[in-house]
């Protein structure tokens, strides 16, 4: 039996417990890893308040959390290019969760993790540092452009303004003012968040070049008010609201969620050009306490659960 942390029905925090669960058993393509370390995401508590019934399905009780790193245990047939004791990481399989000792991933999903990297940091690549990958990638950022990131503060907003300003890309996060520091550590110019904030974007832009790119992870007016003070032609794309994104002539996120990817994520911050920004950790005793700093939304950076 292994232990995991998750929810007995949909609805708030109140429906979180620990589960000692079988541990699951490798199929066809999938790695059984022992896990080390699972990042905490909004999209966790979002899952288990129901909201991702049409997209994430599970099987209640579940299982928290969507990646994770730590090490191989047993292989499913038809695994190729993994072995049984490689570190590595990546995005669990369907139907099973990351706040656990032991999980599943798809091989087409895992990358094995570089020595230099450490298992907390892995844990938060498949889903916020990947995110920002594909982000600014798919909206071509070059060092002509002046990004805007709203919401600059979180996981996801903390690694595109770092892989923004690598591009050499004039790079505006709006966060709050407890999030000054990393906004700015991550080579961004901080817009404080709040009333006055277009005002301030664009003063921002008189000086460092009009807004040519809004990444939006806030979603809501936010993101409207902001298409105001950017340049007519600029490229939008919200993870936060992909819906009315499109209606102002942007798009959402489309993810790869391969190890391909994953490992050149991995690359980017072996080499120091990507910084996970783990801002708190916690053990999986204590999950409930890391879900729920996400879920207040004030957590900065990335919030790790160490497993062992």
């Amino acid at each position: 039996m292994a232990l995991a942390y998750g929810f007995a029905e949909y609805g708030g925090p109140e429906t979180q417990q620990f589960l000692d669960l079988t541990i699951p058993r490798p199929g066809p393509g999938q790695l059984q890893v022992a896990v080390h370390a699972a990042g905490v995401n909004p999209a966790d508590w979002k899952v288990r308040a129901g909201t991702r019934k049409d997209t994430v399905p599970v099987t209640l009780p579940a299982v928290l959390g969507r990646e994770v790193a730590g090490v191989v245990t047993a292989l499913g047939e038809r695994t190729e290019g993994f072995a049984i004791g490689d570190p590595v990481f990546g995005s669990t399989a369907t139907g099973f969760g990351g706040y656990a000792e032991y999980t599943l991933l798809n091989g087409h999903s895992t990358a094995h993790k570089p020595d230099s990297v450490s298992f907390g940091a892995a844990a938060t690549i498949p889903v916020a540092s990947g995110t920002a990958l594909d982000i600014v990638e798919q909206l071509e950022i070059v060092d002509a452009d002046t990004v805007l990131v709203l919401g600059a503060g979180g996981g996801v907003g903390s690694a595109v303004t770092q892989l923004a300003h690598a591009a050499g890309a004039a790079t505006l996060g709006v966060a709050s003012g407890g999030k000054r520091d990393l906004v700015e550590a991550n080579g961004g110019i901080w817009i404080e968040s709040g009333p006055g904030s277009e005002e301030r974007i664009a003063a921002a832009g008189a000086y460092c070049g009009a807004v040519t790119v809004i990444v939006d992870l806030v979603g809501g007016n936010v993101l409207e008010r902001a298409v105001g003070v950017a340049e007519e032609t600029a490229r939008i794309l919200s993870a936060a609201d992909p819906g009315r994104a499109r209606e102002l002539g942007g798009s959402g996120v489309t993810r790869r969620r391969t190890s391909e990817v994953f490992e050149r994520v991995a690359s980017l911050v072996a080499g120091g050009v990507l910084d996970p920004r783990i801002e708190h950790t916690f053990p999986l005793a204590e999950a409930g306490r890391a879900l729920a700093l996400v879920e207040d939304g004030h957590a900065r950076g990335k919030v790790v659960v160490i497993v062992r």
